[in-house]
Order: structure tokens, then C-alpha cells, then sequence
């Protein structure tokens, strides 16, 4: 679940400069920037994820994010809800998603016309309160110790970085992930987006993995927004890691903002 998360934020990004909207960060992307949710504003996804491939799909929803900015430069951040597992033998099995809690902290915040980016960390911490026995959770406590970076000009925005995934349980392996996003304000409501990512062997037998997804945010209002993606990615998105190899993957989000 974590390596769908982003953050498998994680899944997971977009840091948009909008006239009617806050700057959105996270997904509906698994590359994650630095900036958080602005001092006492919230944002709140009910989102669907998932991957599928080789008879197989895995992933979350319906679940739920909550990011809320807690202090200046620091952004509080959980998701949970339902998982989901479809596999080849014919069984569909869903239940409680394991948990996700972390914290963004922003320590360099340039102004408009300097010439280096923001940086931030965002340290996640997966709770296995998924059923990983029915292919529902990984089963293990593990964290996520990244480093990102975002610089803006005009309508555009680039940003990502990578950090370290501990990652416990037989025959798992702590690997690293890495990603970056190029973005666009293409009119007042929508903006589009794709991004690059790669990780590591996470687990004994298993090759490295890179992936592609391609993807928007459309606001309905000010406060109202549809996010989306698609696109292909190793192991990123499995819950149950082997079920999937190399998949094709989604992302499906109603936002609300304050």
C-alpha cells in the first residue's frame, strides 16, 4: 500500500500556481514537492487508486486524505479508508487499507525572483492496520524519509526529488525512490501534468522499476476540484507488491479546499 501512497504519498504531487485555487501538492501523482497546505486551510481528497495487469488489480478506494496546515511552512498529513485485491484465482477481497500519517516541513522558501528552489522533507510513517494476509496491507510498520524540491516560473512548475523507504518483513528489502514532475496552467481551470519515476529492488528476486503517468487537476470552483491520472509503473502501485508487474495504473479524486 505505502508504494501506492506515494507520498506512495505519498502516490503520490501537483504544485500549481492558480488564480482561483491554493497550490495543490501530492496527487494525484506519486512525486511529491515541498510546499504545504497554507497556515489553518485544508485539503481533503476522497480518492480511488489502483493498478491492474495479468489478470490482477490491486489498490485503494474508497479512502480518504487529509492534509491541514498546522504552522507556518508545516503541513499535517493522513490517509486511510478501503483496500481492494482482485486476483487471478477469482477472488475479490476488500477491507480496511493500512494507515498513512506524515508531516511536510518547507525550511527554504525562496521569494518570486530568486534564482533557487523551495526544499522541504516529508517524513511518512505506513500503519499496517490493512489485513496483509488477504493482500489488504503490508503487514510491517515502514517508513518514508524523502527530500523534495520545487521551482516555478510563469505558468509552469518542475518539481521532485526521492528519499528512502524502510521497509521490513521477509524477504523485503529498504530501497530508494525517486521522481519528477513538469507541470502547466493550461487555462484558469485545468492544469496538466506528467511525471518520471524510479525505485529500487524493494524485495528479495525483484528488479528495479520505472514508470511514467500523465495527468490534471480541473477546478469546478474554488474550493472543488477533479483530480486525475494515468499511466505504467512497475511495483510502484501494488498493494500485495508480486500480484502486479508491471501495470497499468490510475488515480481518481474529488478535492475540496479551504
Amino acid at each position: 500500500m505505502k508504494r501506492m501512497m506515494r507520498r506512495v504519498t505519498g502516490l503520490s504531487l501537483l504544485a500549481c500556481a492558480m488564480c482561483a485555487a491554493p497550490a495543490l501538492a501530492g496527487p494525484p501523482f506519486i512525486t511529491d514537492d515541498p510546499e504545504p497546505v497554507e497556515l489553518g486551510h485544508w485539503e481533503v481528497y476522497g480518492f480511488t487508486a489502483g493498478a491492474a495487469g495479468h489478470g490482477n488489480a490491486t489498490g485503494l478506494g474508497p479512502s480518504l486524505e487529509v492534509n491541514y496546515g498546522a504552522a507556518p511552512g508545516l503541513q499535517l498529513h493522513a490517509i486511510g479508508g478501503m483496500a481492494f485485491d482482485d486476483s487471478p484465482d477469482g477472488h475479490v477481497r476488500m477491507g480496511l487499507s493500512d494507515t498513512e500519517l506524515g508531516a511536510k516541513l518547507r525550511f527554504i522558501k525562496p521569494d518570486e525572483d530568486d534564482w533557487y528552489p523551495q526544499v522541504g522533507v516529508f517524513p511518512l510513517v505506513e500503519i499496517p492496520t490493512g489485513n496483509a494476509d488477504r493482500g489488504l496491507g503490508a503487514g510491517k510498520w515502514q517508513e518514508f524519509l524523502p527530500l523534495w524540491l520545487q521551482k516555478d516560473w510563469g505558468d509552469w512548475t518542475t518539481y521532485g526529488g526521492g528519499g528512502y523507504w524502510i521497509n521490513p518483513g521477509l524477504g523485503n528489502r529498504n530501497y530508494w525512490f525517486f521522481g519528477w514532475l513538469l507541470q502547466k496552467q493550461i487555462t484558469k481551470q485545468l492544469m496538466l501534468g506528467a511525471e518520471l519515476f524510479h525505485q529500487t529492488a524493494n524485495a528479495d528476486g525483484r528488479s528495479d522499476s520505472s514508470g511514467f503517468n500523465v495527468g490534471g487537476q480541473f477546478d469546478f470552483t474554488e474550493h472543488d476540484h477533479f483530480l486525475f491520472s494515468a499511466g505504467r509503473g512497475g511495483t510502484a502501485f501494488a498493494v500485495d507488491g508480486p500480484a502486479v508487474g508491471y501495470p497499468t495504473t490510475f488515480y481518481l479524486a474529488y478535492q475540496w479546499t479551504t
